[in-house]
């Protein structure tokens, strides 16, 4: 008795560390994180931001839906890069992008958002200090015509004629109009998108749909040791290895700044960069004194900047809930009465049984309140109206693991078998059936949550998280306190309110090779000896008979 308190008392403390442990974490993410001890909520209770993103088309052009869902699909990875959940990202009229973030996002968000021009590498035909001197400078483009030999490539200094060379004297930063479209074929003047530096830049050499991947690594030198800073490993396909490989085989070893090359994004310099070696299979790391958040958002926007169109913002505004505080309201209260239906079933069948239905499911919501805070706190998780769904659909599993685990247990009673015994043999036979079960309903989340997009992922979510946890709370709660409460009198003698009285259960077995006396058809004894009837044995039956034809 003592062995099994105490193995079943070490469980339940192991249970208790990681309790404490995810308050631990919790308290961190708000002390020094900027977390909260309650979930945030998703653009369908709290509301947020809509931006509408508008086509930059040149006069006479029009955007196609595929475009259109090419865009769309886009965006979409820009935003999941940011770590926000529950974004709502839909077409208006055919043409439009309409951006729903939940909440405040920050501005880096929102600048990977709007920053929807098509990406573009350009060779960097000249550069110099940004100025704002005030002066009135003649319009950017178009270039005007010269008598200099017609330029082959896009690094080709023919570009730069005189007259382009006055315009660029003269440039300054606040001229670039972020809603033009540049023609891909000629060079263009720009400024940096922190407006230090001004460049002219040649003709397209890679176009940015070509970037298969970009990562942020930690940088490394020529033997491979760590030198602290970070770097972004870019890898290209298609016709961008070939591309990229050209431009840097003519750039390298060139003069300042004819060596480097712009990474334009919004008709801005992102990016620019010195070419110090020939890169022929379309792999290159870019270095640059970056920060592990710097590399991670340039990769970010390397990655997922190329869409098949410009786009320029056309409204960003403040947006209230789509649904609000009372279907909000009354997603709890159906959580609550699903809730207290489990518990009145549990405690009608299993009598004291269901006072360990209780405290397990209340030792699965606080696990679960705890996981989802702290994922809300750290990976930008939000609640939906869905999520919710999915956690009320959670106390559904929860209390079908007690079910299979409770009625084990009453089969082996009903063998004949001492409450201890039938405890542990029901348990190994239950857990496999609970492992089962719960495995299915994960990998229907995990699947749902793959195919699927906005709130029906925050259902899946939510689904696979307290689905894991159920095996959780079965295993380290409700069979240690099962173990522990067996061996009080009160269940081990059978009580008729316990829930594992063996004569109301209809035991066969009585022990040491004692069977129960045969129970007579019409036989009196109430709902025991109607189950005991229910599962007469063939020979218990033929016993019965051959008696009521004695009697007879």
């Amino acid at each position: 008795m003592a062995k099994a308190r105490t193995r079943g008392a070490r469980v339940l403390i192991w249970l208790a560390v990681l309790i404490a442990g995810l308050i631990g974490v919790n308290f961190a993410a708000v002390q020094f994180g900027g977390g909260a001890w309650t979930p945030q909520l998703a653009l369908d209770l709290e509301g947020g931001t809509q931006i509408v993103l508008e086509p930059k088309l040149a006069e006479g052009d029009s955007i196609s839906q595929e475009q259109l869902d090419q865009a769309v699909a886009i965006i979409r990875q820009r935003v999941d890069a940011s770590g926000i959940s529950e974004t709502e990202i839909t077409t208006q009229g055919g043409r439009n992008i309409v951006v729903a973030l939940p909440g405040e996002p920050d501005q880096a968000t929102l600048q990977r958002i709007q920053a929807s021009a098509k990406m573009e590498f350009r060779p960097v035909l000249a550069a110099a200090p940004a100025t704002a001197d005030g002066s009135t400078p003649p319009p950017a483009e178009p270039v005007e015509e010269s008598s200099s030999p017609e330029p082959t490539d896009p690094w080709d200094q023919a570009w730069v004629t005189p007259a382009l060379q006055a315009q660029f004297a003269a440039f300054q930063c606040s001229d670039v109009d972020p809603t033009q479209v540049a023609d891909p074929e000629q060079p263009f003047l720009t400024c940096s998108t922190d407006e230090t530096a001004k460049y002219i830049l040649g003709p397209v050499a890679v176009d940015g749909a070509n970037i298969a991947d970009a990562q942020s690594t930690p940088a490394v030198n020529q033997q491979g040791q760590a030198t602290g800073g970070w770097a972004i490993n870019v890898e290209f396909s298609g016709e961008g290895p070939e591309a990229f490989e050209a431009v840097t085989r003519a750039i390298t070893g060139l003069p300042e700044p004819t060596d480097q090359f712009a990474v334009v994004l919004d008709s801005s310099v992102l990016l620019s960069i010195t070419s110090n070696t020939i890169i022929t299979d379309g792999k290159a790391q870019i270095t640059g004194g970056f920060t592990q958040e710097g590399a991670q958002s340039l990769a970010d926007q390397l990655r997922f900047g190329a869409l098949p169109v410009s786009f320029q913002v056309q409204s960003n505004e403040t947006i209230s809930p789509t649904l609000g505080a009372s279907q909000l309201q009354a997603g709890l209260i159906a959580g609550l009465i699903g809730l207290l239906l489990v518990i009145g079933y549990s405690v009608l069948q299993y009598r004291a049984l269901g006072v360990v239905v209780i405290f397990s499911l209340l030792i699965a919501g606080t696990v679960s309140y705890l996981v989802v805070t702290f994922l809300s706190s750290t990976e930008g998780y939000r609640l939906s109206l869905a999520g919710i769904a999915g956690l009320v659909i959670a106390i559904g599993i929860t209390a079908d693991s007690f079910i299979v685990y409770f009625e084990r247990i009453r089969d082996e009673l009903r063998e004949g078998k001492h409450l201890s015994s039938a405890l542990e043999t029901g348990w190994s036979r239950a857990f496999r059936t609970i492992l089962i079960s719960d495995a299915v309903s994960f990998l229907a989340a995990v699947i749902l949550f793959l195919l699927s997009v906005g709130n029906v992922r925050g259902f899946a979510y939510t689904l696979g998280i307290t689905t894991f946890i159920d095996v959780v709370v079965v295993a380290l709660f409700t069979h240690p306190l099962l173990r522990i409460l067996s061996r009080t009198r009160f269940f081990s003698s059978g009580h008729r309110l316990s829930g594992l009285n063996p004569d109301e259960l209809g035991a066969v077995y009585r022990g040491r090779a004692k069977f129960r006396e045969p129970v007579m058809a019409g036989g009196k004894g109430g709902k025991s000896a109607k189950e005991a009837q229910r599962r007469q044995t063939i020979a218990e039956r033929k016993a019965a008979a051959a008696t009521t034809g004695k009697e007879s």
